[in-house]
């Protein structure tokens, strides 16, 4: 199949527009989706975070399958199938996560290795994905080892799945501006 690549930043309306993405391919006429399904990435580290999450799967409904991977995304994405149409949210998140779980031995070469496993999974994939990911090399340049580490990967990672990705668009203030799209497989 393929998949597709949403950016933006906080509160940009990525997720909502991804999630408008997902209805909109189940409404065309040849959709074969059989079912929808959201992978989320984060972790409830705190109370506040705890009801996010509760906020946005109260805001989605339960016409969706639930999966959590907060650090294997690969392996969850391989077990999908070409009846399923996945929405992932978000990249950044589980970036996130990767380099908070490996702590102090966490570096570029084995980022940039699970992204890669990442990209080649996405490339194998039967299901359509659609993949939230927030935009963060658009301020300036952050403190500290970490935040560099992050930022600088966050932006490689967006970069090598919007090179391979069918369609990409990115959000700001609600509004989709397509930036990729295959025009053999939209037709337009």
């Amino acid at each position: 199949m393929s998949f597709e690549l949403i950016l933006g930043g906080a509160r940009s309306g990525k997720s909502a527009y991804a999630e408008q993405r997902i209805a909109q391919l189940l409404t065309q006429q040849d959709s074969a989706f059989v079912r929808k399904c959201y992978v989320a990435t984060s972790l409830a580290f705190d109370d506040e975070m705890t009801q996010r999450i509760a906020h946005h799967q109260k805001q989605r409904g339960n016409d969706w399958a639930e999966y959590e991977s907060p650090l294997m995304l690969a392996k969850q994405l391989s077990e999908f199938t070409s009846q399923d149409i996945v929405l992932v949210d978000c990249l950044t998140l589980w970036l996130n996560n990767l380099i908070y779980d490996k702590g102090e031995s966490c570096d570029d070469q084995w980022l940039q290795h699970c992204i890669a496993e990442l990209i080649s999974q996405l490339e194998q994939s039967p299901a359509h994905i659609v993949l939230v990911s927030n935009e963060v090399g658009m301020g300036i340049v952050p403190l500290g080892k970490v935040t560099r580490l992050f930022v600088d990967n966050a932006g490689r990672m967006n970069q090598n799945i919007a090179a391979q990705a069918s369609r990409v668009v990115f959000v700001a203030a609600g509004l989709p501006m397509t930036l990729k799209q295959d025009e053999a497989e939209y037709g337009h």
